[in-house]
């Protein structure tokens, strides 16, 4: 559905960039060219450096990858552990700090093993760590760190297999560090090191009263899953005084959210956390490590306030309020500055991938013209609706507004009880959205617009078919609601004219994007380009590196996409440093335990039988039998005929 925005006729890029909001949720990684591509400035505002997304994608095209592919940036994932590492040693120096800074990726953020290499190679120049929630993540964590300066943190539920692999990395050297979540796991840990005769390193996760604000308020607060009250922390220091190992205790750790919005929460939890590693000093245990987990948060719609899909501070900011928190309440009693742990997971890869995609096909809410004269038979909605249309005015907004919506409802009781036909139905519908269109184009013109009149822009939106699946490539959005960036990456010199939502190829209603960054939050439509033949049409969905590679699932068996990683040269040519190629028809269905080889010759028994009751020759048959090899061999997504 075509709607003419205000600046038409002297569109700029500028323009684009305000109405997408790169400018504010780009984090100076992305922009506009002036030729209307989005580009990525790889290192930051310290580099002039920019690759066209554009460009990127039909590439991949042309190496014989189909859309949808996820594509990660290497250098923007060096660029954000650096500027974590940089700006806590900036603020550790400013403010007189006695300790440092290490930072750890927890694993279950994005477990793909090309994203810990990349992470472990950009982050050994800064000794940043991994931290493990589960034995397959230690055994990997263990395998790709090979660092013995940097930590590795061990969180979740341990038994003795996982408590044994994490004595093998601290007898091989390695600062692996337990960190007690539950009260009986002490008893595992101190059973298991006296077995392999190792004297373990050891945190405690406390549960701190403060909770902060937003999707995952309850990882806090005392009523959080994991950690342990102040009782059950005073149990376990008493179990190690008992056997003489509390110098094994070095280390207090607590998390209040994924995704903390406002700063005020993290100021308030490390306060309160930084008063419990000053009385465990006190206690005699061998403090030397605060983990402050994860919540540096990411602005997802550049608003920069305590939303939940924004933030309201710095990087900078967190660093000072982190380590303010620390001096302040340690300097009272002259206790020793520990090293800063902070477990931040989605700023540092959120940013690192880009989810592209082309649009197959338009629903368009554009409506059939209206007929010069109503059919004889006609009911008498058809003719008040009629009336409507002629009567839209600025002086009779409101009224056609209330009369349309009154006349919608009512087709379809008419509808449903037999007193109009279908094509009286399709035709009172054709009127609806006329009336509709001219009712939301003459609120454009106006200064003051009735309030009803902005539920009717809500109701119309083109449908823009995009060649993914929701659930497998940005399963947040389904499950929480979660907003992320997404826009044209070319064509951005003309004026997007049609507000639409995108739906994936999914056959599930859910399957679909319908909230998108805005000024005021978010908005339930998007402007997009009028399709062209012959040419490809592609969006990006930015900031996707956290969590939905690895939440993602097989509805309706779309499987894994491509993924292509680049690496940008310091004179702007870049490499395709990794290629993995999206999981085929055959991967999916042996996800789900399907016998490939049994469904094979099922088939060519079903193709035989066919044959022997005259449905088709023999010729045919080894056509069908082609064609579903073929199948089982392609991509799971739509592929372009060649």
């Amino acid at each position: 559905m075509r709607r003419t925005p205000k600046k038409v006729k002297n569109w700029s890029i500028a323009d684009a960039s305000e109405l997408y909001g790169i400018s504010k949720w780009g984090a100076e990684y992305f922009s506009i060219n002036q030729n209307g591509d989005v580009v990525v400035t790889p290192f930051g505002s310290s580099s002039d450096l920019q690759i066209s997304l554009h460009e990127i994608a039909k590439e991949i095209e042309d190496r014989g990858l189909a859309m949808p592919a996820i594509l990660r940036i290497e250098n923007i994932l060096g660029s954000q552990i650096k500027q974590l590492h940089e700006t806590f040693r900036k603020v550790i120096k400013e403010t007189g700090y006695q300790g440092e800074f290490k930072g750890v990726f927890p694993i279950k953020v994005n477990q793909q093993e090309q994203v810990i290499d990349t992470i472990t190679r950009y982050g050994r120049a800064y000794n940043h760590g991994l931290e493990a929630g589960s034995k397959a993540e230690l055994i990997a964590a263990i395998s790709m760190l090979n660092n013995r300066d940097a930590f590795l943190v061990c969180n979740g539920y341990k038994d003795e297999e996982f408590i044994d692999l994490g004595l093998s990395a601290v007898k091989m050297g390695f600062k692996c560090y337990f960190v007690v979540e539950v009260p009986g796991e002490i008893d595992v840990v101190l059973k298991r090191a006296k077995a392999l005769k190792v004297r373990p390193l050891i945190g405690l996760r406390t549960k701190l009263n403060t909770q902060a604000e937003g999707q995952w308020s309850e990882s806090g607060g005392e009523n959080s899953v994991f950690g342990l009250t102040i009782s059950q922390m005073i149990d376990v220091l008493d179990k190690l005084k008992d056997v003489d190992m509390l110098d094994c205790l070095q280390l207090l750790h607590y998390h209040i959210g994924s995704q903390i919005a406002d700063i005020r929460d993290i100021r308030a939890g490390a306060m309160e956390a930084c008063r419990i590693y000053e009385e465990l000093v006190k206690e005699g245990a061998n403090m030397q490590i605060i983990d402050f987990g994860g919540g540096l948060a990411v602005d997802y719609d550049g608003s920069q306030t305590n939303y939940h899909s924004s933030r309201n501070y710095s990087t900078e900011e967190y660093c000072y309020d982190v380590v303010e928190s620390i001096i302040t309440v340690l300097d009272k009693n002259n206790i020793p500055h520990p090293t800063i742990i902070t477990e931040s997971g989605r700023a540092t890869v959120a940013y690192y991938s880009i989810l592209l995609f082309n649009i197959l096909d338009v629903s368009s809410f554009i409506p059939h013209p209206i007929p010069e004269v109503l059919p004889e038979s006609t009911n008498d909605l058809l003719s008040n609706l009629m009336s409507t249309y002629e009567l839209v005015a600025p002086k009779t907004i409101q009224e056609c507004c209330n009369d349309v919506l009154f006349y919608r409802n009512q087709s379809r009781q008419l509808f449903k009880h037999g007193q109009i036909s279908l094509r009286e139905k399709a035709l009172a519908e054709n009127m609806v959205r006329h009336i509709l269109i001219k009712i939301s184009t003459l609120a454009t013109t106006l200064k003051h617009i009735p309030r009803d009149v902005h539920y009717i822009d809500k109701l119309l939106y083109d449908i823009y078919y995009g060649n993914f699946s929701l659930f497998q490539s940005l399963p947040d959005v389904w499950a929480i609601d979660q907003i992320f960036p997404v826009m044209p990456i070319h064509r951005l010199t003309e004026p997007p004219l049609n507000p639409a939502i995108i739906s994936d190829i999914t056959c599930d209603c859910d399957g679909k994007i319908d909230n998108f960054p805005a000024e005021d939050h978010d908005r339930s439509r998007i402007m997009l380009h009028d399709l062209k033949e012959d040419e490809e049409y592609y969006l990006g969905v930015f900031l996707v590196g956290a969590y939905q590679e690895t939440l993602g699932d097989l509805h309706n068996l779309f499987g894994d996409t491509h993924v292509v990683s680049i690496h940008v040269n310091e004179d702007g040519s870049y490499d395709l440093s990794q290629e993995l190629e999206g999981d085929s028809v055959e991967d999916v269905l042996t996800y789900v335990e399907y016998d490939v080889k049994a469904m094979k010759n099922r088939i060519k028994g079903l193709a035989e039988d066919s044959i022997k009751n005259g449905y088709i020759n023999a010729k045919e048959r080894k056509n069908i039998l082609h064609l579903f090899d073929e199948g089982l061999r392609g991509y799971t997504y739509y592929e372009k005929d060649e």
